[in-house]
């Protein structure tokens, strides 16, 4: 055997976890490359991984499409609409997110309203055709892109869900003009209900797609000079991965990737510890990404919100914030803020001394000694403590604060700030902390979990692992996974079963073909079945799960279950509506066991003391380097633990331990 290589692009350090002969596992991390992600990536695998013909298995997560999303600095996109519903993308429902703002924005929308333009045609509800599509009426958009120089469009035509073949002439229509044009068809990104929630989806795909596809090109190529022979495969933000070529097709997939293989590995990390709920939370350079992990899995939704405008994707729930090692902090108003905006990889916190001269989250964990200037990624980054000083010296001048005071302040404030966001998806949605362990990872995670436990009152802390590359080991243990979904609306008291059970095995069956596309072998393939499903007259919908043995009764009663147990209460004998059928094709790639190195003894691993600052006090805290301690070691009291990817940082009042797996678990002591 060969390797097998994940990778994760972050906003300051390209992540790495290796698989050797399946036998050995090593991390790696390395610099990002703002200015071209894929020379960040062929640069780890050239550090860390030595003969690049071996490598079997390679999956990538990248933020490129989330990053040109959130910078506004995707492609311009023309927007074709059925004839009459020009302004159905731009009114957006008429929804206002806060009612009572007075000086409330609405989100602005990737297409203005100059770019949205009308093909004659309609379709029913049923999918019959009520006016054939006039080729002609495409001549307007044909005029724009030729004389613009558009590169991308989206095409969203009404019950467009329901029959597809307007869409795919117009496409055709716009092939023969122009050859390498990038068209989104919005029944192949989001097969839905619902015009202006699909236009959007369609529209985002548009708007990511040449950007994302340029990137994976690009790497493709790097990969196939250098004699890579495996197939680059993607992770998406539904927690599977598919292959470059796919993803290039719907590059919409890739907009959570990296985040994702977080909570995939934690996911992992539950059913090998026996620990059901976990609450997982990344802190990396530039962002904080919270989720959690529930009897074992991942909460998937069917539909998000980016920046105010709706998505209709599977993903992983996850939740993010602006605040990681790289979050700066500046003055608002005589006040301290800290976050969102960050020093990113270039030129990062100042202590990296390519330039950055505004104090960060990690300037202030270094002035305070929880970080050591020698150790930082093996040694391999030398940090630069005066510069550290330097700038919050320049900060704190202007509060009347000394320098270790404005550094205990910017932890307490961004503290502040992560555990507020995970209050956001425990105690704000019904869910108690408490009943959950804390799963810290992430670059800087290790450093602040103690802290963010304490004030959820979480009594056990894990940190994984290799933190700082948990979210690449992560993609490492999942399947390929494609979603197919089917609208279906019919009360439930008048559905025939025969009827829903053809409807789920064509949803199989295309399914199937997906996997068999990508190379999946038909033993490999298997497959989860949901129905959206509501009380009549609602809204909204809660997913239900569809065994493979068909039983209305059964589905209506956990209908009514999953409902109590969502909103916290439940109308069991009132009407019950579906409203799509979905289906989770997924394929077995391979991915086998990840080995961790297991120490024999605690030799060596104890490498020094130094004076930490804890709570405006300093403590002689020992040092220890974390490959050296065995299972069951531990220790009460402070204490810095140092590894390639991260720094855990644990407070006095605490005890660590090493468990069976190679995790630290922190709690309070006594």
């Amino acid at each position: 055997m060969g390797y097998r290589v994940a990778l994760d692009i972050g906003g300051t350090f390209t992540d790495l976890v290796v698989v050797e002969g399946g036998e050995r596992t090593y991390p790696g991390k390395v610099p990002s490359t703002p200015s071209s992600r894929a020379e960040g990536v062929v640069a780890g695998l050239e550090a860390f991984v030595p003969r690049l013909s071996e490598i079997d298995f390679l999956v990538h997560g990248t933020t490129v499409g989330l990053n040109a999303f959130l910078e506004r600095k995707g492609t311009r996109v023309l927007l074709l609409t059925t004839e009459g519903l020009r302004d159905a993308y731009t009114i957006a429902r008429h929804d206002r997110k806060e009612l009572y703002a007075l000086q409330y924005r609405k989100p602005e929308r990737l297409v203005p309203r100059r770019d949205v333009l009308e093909v004659r045609e309609r379709l029913r509800f049923d999918g019959t055709v009520e006016i054939p599509l006039d080729v002609g009426s495409l001549e307007p958009a044909i005029r724009r892109i030729e004389s613009e120089g558009i590169n991308a469009v989206a095409v969203c035509l009404v019950h467009a869900y329901t029959n597809p073949v307007h869409e795919l002439a117009v496409r055709e229509a716009l092939y023969q003009a122009f050859p390498g044009l990038s068209v989104t068809l919005s029944h192949e990104i989001a097969r839905e209900w619902r015009e202006y929630e699909r236009a959007s989806s369609a529209v985002l795909n548009a708007y990511i797609a040449p950007r994302v596809e340029g990137y994976l090109e690009m790497l493709e190529a790097e990969l196939d000079a250098r004699r890579v022979r495996s197939t680059l495969y993607v992770m998406q933000s539904n927690g599977g991965i598919t292959t470059a070529r796919r993803a290039r097709r719907a590059p919409i997939q890739t907009l959570l990737s990296g985040p994702v293989g977080g909570t995939i590995g934690g996911a992992a990390l539950s059913r090998a510890s026996g620990r059901p709920n976990l609450l997982c939370v990344d802190m990396g350079g530039t962002s904080f990404d919270l989720s959690l992990i529930v009897d074992g899995a991942p909460g998937v939704s069917s539909e998000t919100e980016l920046e105010g405008l709706p998505v209709l994707l599977s993903l992983v729930d996850i939740h993010t914030i602006g605040a990681g090692g790289g979050s700066l902090a500046w003055l608002e108003a005589g006040g301290l803020r800290v976050g969102p905006k960050s020093a990113g990889a270039e030129p990062g916190p100042a202590c990296y001394g390519r330039g950055g001269t505004e104090p960060t989250v990690t300037d202030a964990n270094l002035h305070l000694g929880r970080l050591d200037p020698s150790s930082f990624l093996g040694g391999r980054v030398r940090l630069d403590a005066d510069a550290s000083e330097a700038a919050l010296r320049s900060l704190g001048s202007r509060l009347s604060l000394t320098e270790t005071a404005l550094a205990e302040g910017v932890l307490q404030i961004v503290n502040a700030k992560m555990a507020d966001a995970m209050r956001t998806i425990t105690v704000k949605q019904g869910i108690d902390p408490r009943d959950f362990t804390l799963v810290a990872f992430g670059g800087a995670g290790p450093m602040h979990a103690a802290w963010l436990a304490a004030e959820l009152e979480i009594a056990e802390t894990i940190v994984p692992w290799s933190p700082g590359t948990f979210s690449a080991w992560g993609m490492l243990q999942t399947d390929m996974r494609h979603d197919v979904v089917r609208s279906f609306f019919h009360p439930l008291a008048e559905v025939d079963a025969g009827e829903l059970g053809v409807v789920l095995g064509e949803l199989e069956a295309e399914g199937s073909a997906l996997l068999a596309e990508e190379g999946i072998p038909d033993g490999d393939r298997y497959a989860t079945r949901s129905a959206d499903m509501r009380y009549v007259g609602q809204e909204y919908t809660v997913p239900v799960a569809v065994p493979a043995r068909l039983d209305l009764a059964n589905l209506d009663a956990a209908f009514h279950d999953a409902h109590a147990t969502r909103y916290g209460h439940a109308t069991p004998g009132a009407p019950v509506e579906l409203v799509n059928l979905r289906l989770a094709a997924m394929g077995r790639v391979g991915a086998g066991p990840t080995p961790f190195t297991s120490p024999g003894d605690d030799a060596g691993a104890l490498v020094g003391r130094r004076a930490v600052v804890f709570a405006g006090d300093e403590h002689e805290t020992p040092i220890f380097r974390r490959e050296h301690l065995p299972t069951g070691w531990s220790h009460e009291g402070a204490a810095i633990l140092v590894e390639l990817s991260a720094t855990t940082v644990v407070p006095p009042d605490f005890v660590t331990r090493v468990d069976e797996w190679g995790n630290l678990v922190v709690g309070r002591s006594g």
